[in-house]
């Protein structure tokens, strides 16, 4: 994919501050800290675009970028154990489920796992809710340069057998040394794509 363009457009918290439903979407959704920003850095060139941070749960805000004028990327916040107050966290929930289900150019939802990780509760939940409602969804399991190739390996085995799911379905990716890029890239453009 050849990026000519990626802007962002907006930050919402509710249904009314959602841009209008023009183009395609495909939703990033993951633990904090997972290397969710890093992997839409990476798929469209830029160092900065969507802001990075050591410190889980920076990502607050349903966040839409546009990509090339054709495709939209929405940024949702970090499930997991952010250090964000209580309130927040219990408002991301309706939040995230309001978008999900209410979007009607909503294509996917890319998942992010950190290969090192097992699936909780929250990944076995967001799967199952994205089946009940037949949004598509791509599973990427992040920061494989972390680990041997053995254990690479072993870890995409026990994740897909733990989230019963076929192992050409979770994508290996590294946003250092850009391991997948095309591969999430194909899988996004297949859902995208005009049928």
């Amino acid at each position: 994919m050849i990026i000519k363009s990626a802007e962002f457009i907006t930050s919402a918290v509710k249904q009314s501050q959602y841009p209008p439903e023009v183009l395609p979407e495909i939703a990033f959704a993951g633990r904090s800290n997972v290397g969710k920003s890093s992997l839409i850095n990476t798929l469209i060139n830029r160092k900065r675009l969507v802001k990075t941070s050591s410190t889980p749960g920076r990502t607050q805000l349903i966040n839409f970028f546009d990509i090339n004028n054709n495709l939209t990327f929405v940024d949702l916040p970090g499930y997991g154990y952010a250090k964000v107050p209580a309130a927040v966290r219990k408002k991301w929930g309706p939040m995230i489920e309001t978008y999900l289900s209410s979007r009607k150019t909503l294509k996917g939802v890319v998942i992010i796992l950190d290969i090192r990780r097992q699936p909780r509760e929250e990944e076995q939940n967001l799967i199952h809710w994205l089946a009940h409602y037949s949004i598509a969804s791509i599973l990427v399991l992040t920061k494989t340069d972390k680990l041997s190739k053995t254990k690479v390996a072993r870890q995409q085995d026990a994740i897909v057998r733990a989230l019963a799911m076929e192992k050409e379905n979770a994508l290996l990716f590294s946003a250092k040394t850009r391991r997948g890029k095309d591969a999430v890239w194909n899988a996004i453009l297949s859902l995208t794509a005009p049928k």
